[in-house]
């Protein structure tokens, strides 16, 4: 929504706030420049051998990884949304918001959780030779949870609600004018979804997807507990165990070429899927009652999903934590929530900052200019964190070289590593990470604000900065709220990028769980976990109360919160 006409003319009228918003842009692409900087002054001997041993397996195994998790979200995400929106069965109304659960739970600390439930000595396979009598695992078959079947699996069951959340608000969405003109051409129920909802759903279908897929790039813990080495865990060990970063950032390169991919894709889908509807009245879905062993099924299909990327992991961290006693709840657990809750804290408020430095700068000026370095600046959400890391820590290494000169210029003095593998530096990639998510919240929220009231505040002589101050503030603080909470909540399970940014001796919630469970010692580290797990339930919450209300009759939609791309 635009106040003034002419980009040009808005922006110099408001210098400061276009200015704020190119520099918010600049801060958060900085990290991507520099990536390709890195890569592109790095030995071209390096990169053939990198793209003669490393890339080919490792781009193989990410491309079968992704093209697994993808198909088993789409089929389960769109299932069992069908069956939410259309159908009614026991328990619908508590599997419709369960079936979020999985999202509160990180994929390596899902991974971990199978790993000790499935494997040889855990209590499944222990179960199996006890009741048939089998004396080793030689005896009978089981499937090897270390291995890219079940990276699949593991990822799946945790991202299949970023299809469900989107393909059910389109199902919602659609009026029963629509199934029903195929109903009187003969279709039956099956042919209905097939030919009419489902080409609705499928641009809604794609952009879940892509998330999926996006989340299953980024992460680090769950593929190496596992044992698939995707280009993640490539760039990972290049940088880390070879000490070979313009190698690492010449593959992080690769990689950010197939995430740019995966948003080209995601955006000729929807550009090539245009469905509208043109009833003039709308009616609601009706909710078609299941008997039977139809009914048996359709709880079957929704329980499933909810059963295997929540309640079974949940279960085993809570049955350990328990096992582990009081003894966990010492000085070192205290140091670690307050470690992540410092972090995961201030990066939620510069992110917030930051979206709304972007969001009022774009309504103020009205300028494409302005517009454009918003979505440049939430880019970085598509970015894995271990390419954020590599990225990061050369412009900070720079600024900190540069303090030091000066200060021995001047003073005498070293400063050393000011910024670089500091909490400052995690800070950094978080908000850079996550500000698609502050964004787009800041933004939806900003949008309900009618321009009617800028232009009668500013016509009683309000300065642009007290318009924000006293009428926008107040208005957006609940979207402001949320953006920070997910930012919060994310930032505390974020892995890849602390990993490596991390400063020593400095562990978090996340750090310490992956530390234990790479020493096989899960169990240790189940407290922190769980932690991590009721944090998580936070914004899944506020994603079940949103979905509650986006079913016809429960009253005003509200938008989900999931970042655009």
């Amino acid at each position: 929504m635009r106040l003034r006409r002419g980009g040009g003319a808005a922006i110099r009228h408001h210098r400061a706030a276009a200015a704020g918003a190119l520099l918010v842009a600049g801060v958060a692409i900085a990290p991507i420049v520099a990536l390709v900087a890195i890569a592109l002054s790095g030995d071209a001997a390096v990169w053939t051998h990198l793209l003669a041993t490393v890339l080919p397996p490792s781009l193989k195994a990410t491309a079968l990884l992704m093209l697994g998790v993808g198909l088993a979200t789409a089929v389960v995400g769109i299932a069992t949304a069908w069956l939410v929106a259309m159908y009614r069965f026991p328990g619908r109304g508590m599997l419709e918001w369960m079936l979020l659960l999985p999202l509160a739970v990180p994929t390596y600390v899902v991974a971990y959780c199978y790993v000790e439930l499935l494997d040889h000595v855990g209590p499944v396979q222990s179960g199996i030779r006890s009741l048939f009598g089998f004396s080793s695992i030689r005896d009978y078959w089981f499937p090897d949870i270390r291995s890219l079947g079940g990276a699949v699996f593991v990822m799946s069951a945790v991202l299949y609600p970023y299809v469900y959340l989107t393909v059910r608000a389109t199902f919602l969405m659609q009026s029963v004018c629509v199934l029903d003109v195929g109903r009187t051409l003969g279709a039956g129920p099956a042919r209905c979804f097939r030919e009419v909802a489902l080409p609705l759903a499928r641009p809604a279908a794609v952009v879940g997807v892509t998330l999926a897929l996006m989340e299953c790039l980024n992460d680090i813990g769950a593929v190496q507990y596992l044992g698939v080495r995707t280009l993640t865990l490539s760039v990972y060990a290049t940088w880390v165990n070879r000490g070979d970063l313009a190698g690492a950032a010449q593959l992080a390169c690769a990689m950010l070429l197939a995430v740019l991919l995966l948003i080209w894709l995601e955006r000729r889908g929807r550009g090539l899927q245009r469905f509208h509807n043109t009833a003039r009245r709308q009616q609601p879905l009706p909710d078609h009652p299941l008997r039977g062993w139809r009914a048996i099924a359709a709880v079957a299909v929704c329980a499933v999903p909810v059963l295997a990327g929540f309640v079974f992991p949940a279960s085993y961290l809570l049955s350990a934590a328990i096992r582990r006693g009081a003894s966990d709840f010492g000085p070192a657990y205290f140091s670690l929530v307050t470690n992540s809750l410092t972090l995961s804290l201030a990066a939620a408020l510069a992110a917030v900052v930051a979206a709304l430095v972007l969001v009022y700068a774009a309504r103020l000026t009205g300028s494409r200019l302005v517009r454009a370095a918003g979505r440049i600046a939430a880019i970085g959400y598509a970015v894995p964190g271990t390419v954020l890391a590599i990225g990061i820590v050369i412009p900070l290494a720079a600024l900190d070289n540069a303090v030091d000169g000066l200060a021995r210029q001047w003073f005498g003095l070293s400063t050393g590593l000011l910024l670089t593998g500091s909490i400052a530096a995690l800070v950094y990639a978080y908000v850079v990470r996550f500000l698609a998510v502050s964004h787009g919240t800041v933004e939806a929220g900003l949008e309900r604000i009618t321009p009617s009231i800028d232009m009668a505040a500013r016509s009683l002589g309000r300065s642009p900065g007290r318009v924000l101050r006293e009428i926008h503030l107040p208005l957006v603080r609940p979207a402001a709220t949320t953006a920070a909470l997910l930012v919060f909540v994310d930032s505390m399970k974020e892995l890849p990028a602390t990993i490596l940014l991390r400063p020593f001796n400095f562990e978090t919630l996340a750090t310490h769980v992956y530390t234990y469970a790479s020493m096989q010692m899960v169990e240790q580290g189940a407290l922190a976990a769980l932690t991590i797990v009721a944090a998580g339930l936070l914004p899944v919450a506020l994603l079940a109360r949103s979905a509650r209300q986006s079913r016809p009759g429960a009253g005003t939609a509200a938008r989900a919160t999931l970042p655009s791309i």
